[in-house]
């Protein structure tokens, strides 16, 4: 809830996570507005405790997300499987913005 959004007028206010293979996950997704949310769930494929987690998104989209070491700190690798609603550059551009900012909440 302290790092998932793209941008500081959006906000996580709830989360769920059962983090292991067949473990479900929500999170509120929200505009600190109120103009706007949306619920981000899916169920975990498998879970590899510090080299990868896979989740199946309840739209049927698949991710594999991968963690490498390199250099001592972590490389995280989260191929886009993008929705069809929205141009595919904006997707990726608010996934990395995400992905940032939990760099900037693990950092601290």
């Amino acid at each position: 809830m302290k790092w998932n959004h793209a941008s500081d007028d959006w906000e996580s206010p709830s989360a769920e996570n059962d983090l292991k293979a067949g473990g479900r996950f929500n999170f509120k997704m929200a505009a600190k507005d109120g103009r706007t949310s949306f619920d981000f769930e899916g169920t975990y494929v498998s879970v590899n405790d510090q080299t990868a987690i896979s989740y199946t998104m309840d739209d049927g989209r698949k991710v594999t997300v991968s963690f490498e070491t390199v250099d001592g700190g972590t490389k995280i690798v989260e191929p886009l499987d993008s929705e069809q609603e929205n141009p595919e550059e904006m997707q990726r551009a608010v996934w990395q913005a995400i992905l940032h900012n939990f760099k900037k909440y693990a950092e601290r």
